[in-house]
């Protein structure tokens, strides 16, 4: 794998399967296989975002909001 560095990103050299990239690509509407593959590790990432979020939701994470009054002062600002 080679890999330089420049403004946060690296060169690296990837075996891609040319049919997954293909159907991404059409998933994602890209139309380069770099655009792809950044398309799918971005869609990776706040993926996993989103269950960590609703994972903290699922554990009480707002229990402050079974105060009616709590939420009400919020839903004004």
């Amino acid at each position: 794998m080679t890999m330089s560095k420049t403004s946060g990103t690296s060169r690296t050299v990837l075996n891609l399967n040319d049919e997954l990239v293909t159907k991404a690509s059409q998933i994602f509407g890209t139309t380069t296989k770099v655009g792809t593959v950044h398309a799918a590790l971005k869609d990776a990432v706040d993926r996993q975002r989103r269950l960590n979020l609703l994972n903290w939701l699922a554990d009480g994470g707002l229990e402050w909001t079974d105060s009616d009054e709590l939420r009400e002062r919020a839903w004004r600002r």
